[in-house]
């Protein structure tokens, strides 16, 4: 058991320095990104595959439960007809 918790120790001290890590990666490229979801006059269409999907299904599902208008996009359904439904206005994450 203690063998158990020392290893689940390192993990959660190897994924903090990785989360601090980022904070070195906030530049001018993420206020951009920032100010384009807060001036979205249309919805936030976030994409992805894979585990990537998933993350970004969850992001969507979180900024509608807040109030931004969201939805997620698989793309290969939008290259199969579900493309139609970006409008300008919306921003593609």
């Amino acid at each position: 058991m203690r063998q158990r918790r020392e290893r689940a120790a390192e993990v959660i001290r190897i994924e903090a320095a990785s989360i601090a890590g980022l904070e070195e990666h906030l530049d001018a490229g993420f206020d951009a990104a920032v100010e384009l979801v807060l001036a979205c006059q249309g919805q936030v269409i976030l994409t992805g595959m894979g585990k990537a999907g998933l993350v970004g299904s969850k992001i969507s599902a979180t900024l509608a439960s807040t109030g931004t208008p969201s939805f997620f996009l698989h793309p290969a359904e939008a290259l199969h007809g579900d493309l139609g439904r970006v409008r300008g206005g919306d921003v593609v994450l």
